[in-house]
């Protein structure tokens, strides 16, 4: 596995505010051969076909959601692209639209084709206004040369609510209302946006679409692994010599991406997927970024031994507590209950029963939170403590001898006053 430019391809080759220089690369041939010269149930069956997956952490079959909902009843159906993009260490979407915004717009043409939408949403998390007139631009060309005939694409911008990020939470922010995650079932392309068939993919996915329509399920099931088709852009920051965007295909080694192409020395951890992804230790580096192993958004962020395991991780259970909507128990207690324990540990108060609590919490949460947020939030936490109890054990033996220092203290002080 290695470095494959698929996606990347065109970066630094177009312009990204001329239409003309993306066509003269490909652009908008993959939408002429879906309309031209294939059904809309087709153009699913080769999606399906090509084991193009959501690229957007969840890793759902990107044709089975879009067949669901071209099979749905409905006045009308929706198309929404998250541009939120709000999980922690993630900006892979950002260098799309910056570099490619015509990519995302021809992916979403063809997904509306074949699901069957008329009207779609680009919902922008509100730190990338200043993305908002490329995309405004990328979607007024389009238009006027004809590619956008049966849809129209409206931006939205968000609030910056992190759980905004969750597709039935973005959803209802469309709506107007206020960002909390729906009941599941029914899923978004039964019954989504304003109660209608809604298909939602992130930037990265739409813009995969074009390649797959253009070159053919067969070559690009051929890229990647057994259940990991494509490849992925990951988003290395933290304790490397190179931080930055890397197109790998699927299935290469976490050691390949942050050793050898990011630069990191000292490696003691890396937390793969944002603020609730897996915590892969030095020992476990060579494992494969797959669907099937650890993947997540593309985040990755490396820790080098000088970082604090306790720390980091009671700053991660603070962010996840405030970005809770608060709307179901086992999220907003739980990562309340994990925020206060963790922050014990960090002022030297620990107890001795603390771990045992936040292995008590963690089932509860992953099984009855209402979303992703609570469900994942307790993943690092069991992670690190599998992978790094020692230091959560040191702990809470130093908060026992901080308090009988105390302890000696005050019986110093009492017996001064009997003298």
């Amino acid at each position: 596995m290695s470095i494959k430019r698929i996606l990347t391809e065109n970066f630094g080759s177009i312009d990204p505010s001329d239409i003309n220089s993306y066509k003269a690369k490909q652009g908008f041939n993959a939408w002429r051969k879906a309309r031209e010269e294939m059904t809309p149930e087709a153009v699913i069956e080769e999606i399906k076909q090509s084991g193009l997956r959501g690229r957007g952490g969840a890793g759902f079959p990107c044709g089975i959601k879009w067949e669901l909902a071209r099979k749905s009843n409905g006045d009308r159906k929706y198309l929404i692209c998250n541009a939120d993009e709000g999980e922690v260490g993630t900006f892979k979407d950002r260098y799309l639209i910056e570099n490619d915004p015509f990519s995302l717009i021809e992916g979403m043409a063809i997904a509306a084709y074949a699901v069957g939408a008329s009207h779609s949403f680009i919902y922008l998390r509100t730190e990338y206004r200043y993305l908002r007139d490329v995309l405004q631009n990328a979607i007024e060309q389009a238009k006027q040369s004809g590619f956008l005939q049966d849809l129209s694409i409206e931006i939205r911008e968000g609030a910056g609510a992190y759980i905004c990020g969750e597709e039935s939470a973005l959803m209802n922010s469309i709506e107007g209302k206020r960002g909390d995650a729906r009941f599941r079932p029914p899923l978004p392309p039964v019954s989504g946006l304003f109660g209608m068939p809604t298909v939602i993919n992130n930037v990265e996915t739409f813009a995969n679409v074009p390649l797959v329509i253009r070159n053919g399920a067969r070559w690009y099931s051929k890229i990647g692994t057994k259940d990991s088709k494509g490849t992925k852009l990951f988003c290395v920051s933290g304790d490397v010599d190179r931080p930055g965007i890397y197109e790998l295909e699927l299935g290469s080694s976490l050691k390949q991406l942050v050793i050898d192409l990011a630069g990191a020395k000292n490696v003691k951890m890396v937390q793969v997927g944002g603020s609730t992804g897996r915590v892969i230790p030095l020992s476990g580096i060579d494992v494969p970024l797959a669907y099937e192993s650890v993947m997540g958004s593309g985040a990755v962020i490396v820790f080098d031994q000088s970082r604090d395991i306790v720390d980091f991780l009671h700053r991660t259970m603070e962010f996840l507590n405030e970005e809770s909507c608060g709307q179901c128990t086992p999220c907003r207690e739980g990562t309340e209950a994990m925020m206060e324990v963790l922050g014990r540990l960090v002022n030297g108060e620990g107890v001795q029963g603390d771990l045992d609590a936040l292995e008590e919490l963690a089932g509860p949460m992953k099984l009855a939170s209402l979303c992703g947020l609570g469900q994942a939030a307790p993943i690092p936490v069991i992670d690190c403590l599998q992978h790094f109890r020692e230091e959560f054990e040191g702990r809470v033996r130093y908060s026992v001898f901080l308090r009988s220092l105390k302890t000696i203290q005050a019986g110093t002080s009492d017996a001064s006053k009997i003298v």
